[in-house]
């Protein structure tokens, strides 16, 4: 595995963690979050949580009170207990090794089931000359297949031929706030049902990451950043709000590197945003791969970071050229984001759906500011 990380301004480069042979064993960070006491109920089948409506639930849900003493229903262990059932260890063999992720289940039948990870995870077996297995948290191991994956995202969807699973519940990534505590799910270095707690350190990090091999094609991801301890393993697992709902999909860890290549955290991980994922993960399952948005320019990555995006040039007939945004224009806000560099350019597109309408503002050749307002374009994944 690689992890590398470069600083500048607007952008870390963080290698994606890449799973290891499992060596067994049980790890788990339980705790106590420092929140008010608040009254939900969970979903016996689904497990999902739920605000009390007038501090009552229905029958098919029980009770819980968040921020209770450790021990006792409602504290983070009673949390996790709930949640844990929908996340899995995923396993890889391939002709030259193999190794371990995460994943969470998001979408059951009554007979199959949908799993959610990074394609990084399972891309050594994505030619077909692999196998993919999903450990359940029971320990049952069963084969998978790959409905789809997109390797601009970082995501890729599993099918298991094992019906009415308990599933995660999805939160709303775009009401995080720095500070709002999260915890992390997966099997790091192997170790499954692992669990370990954080704050959101910061939110659009723009990070950029590539897989192990020199043909793997990078993602941009508009990251959720968190010091919730994430390792190589953790990759494709959920990251949840405080009271279990995926907020993220952990994604990439930042390290100061090791001799061995098998770096420990640093209390820098970043997740992928449930929002973003959540399209992503749908369009696979509706018609086996995904979309995403096209500004239809070229950047000038030579450009010196800090001062802008500047286009080098236009793709005829797409959403820039359409706007009619000038060749040699500096991008240096996307609908109110600062825009940096390229990079973050990338990442804030991205960052919205084909046919979003966003504002794009550039320094033109000529000088002065002008605001554009773009259609965003679609493209297939790769």
């Amino acid at each position: 595995m690689k992890n590398l990380m470069t600083h500048t301004t607007s952008k870390v480069l963080a290698g994606f963690l890449l799973g290891v042979t499992a060596v067994g064993g049980v790890a788990t960070a339980a705790g106590v979050f420092s929140t008010s006491v608040v009254n939900a109920c969970v979903d016996k089948k689904t497990q999902a949580v739920y605000a009390a409506v007038n501090n009552s639930c229905s029958a098919s849900r029980t009770a819980v009170t968040l921020g209770a003493p450790a021990g006792t229903a409602g504290s983070l262990n009673s949390i996790v207990t709930k949640i844990s059932p929908s996340v899995v260890t995923i396993n890889v063999t391939t002709p030259s090794g193999g190794g371990t992720g995460s994943g969470s289940i998001f979408r059951t039948t009554s007979t199959y089931s949908y799993v959610v990870t990074n394609n990084h995870v399972i891309e050594g077996a994505a030619s077909g000359s692999g196998t993919i297995s999903v450990e359940l948290d029971n320990g049952d191991s069963v084969p998978a297949t790959i409905v789809g994956r997109e390797a601009n995202y970082d995501l890729a969807v599993l099918k298991i031929v094992k019906g009415n699973q308990p599933t995660i519940s999805i939160g709303d990534s775009s009401t995080l706030k720095i500070g709002d505590q999260v915890i992390a799910f997966g099997s790091p270095l192997g170790l499954d049902h692992t669990v370990t707690s954080g704050i959101v350190s910061s939110l659009n990090r723009a990070v950029v990451t590539s897989g192990a091999s020199a043909t793997s094609t990078q993602s941009y991801v508009d990251a959720i950043q968190t010091d919730a301890a994430i390792n190589p393993g953790n990759s494709g697992g959920p990251l949840t709000d405080s009271i279990g709902r995926m907020i993220g999909i952990n994604a990439a860890t930042a390290t100061l590197g090791s001799a061995t290549g098998q770096s420990g955290s640093i209390g820098l991980g970043f997740a992928i945003p449930i929002n973003q994922a959540l399209r992503i993960m749908n369009e696979i399952i509706d018609t086996g791969k995904a979309t995403r948005p096209v500004l239809g320019v070229f950047f000038d990555q030579s450009f010196t970071a800090g001062k802008g995006a500047k286009i080098s040039s236009l793709t005829s007939g797409d959403a820039a050229e359409k706007a009619g945004i000038p060749v040699g224009s500096i991008v240096t806000s996307i609908d109110g984001v600062r825009i940096n560099d390229y990079v973050s350019a990338i990442v804030r597109i991205r960052s919205h759906a084909p046919g979003d309408k966003v504002a794009v503002v550039v320094t033109l050749p000529s000088g002065g500011s002008k605001t554009f307002n773009v259609t965003l374009g679609s493209a297939a994944s790769n």
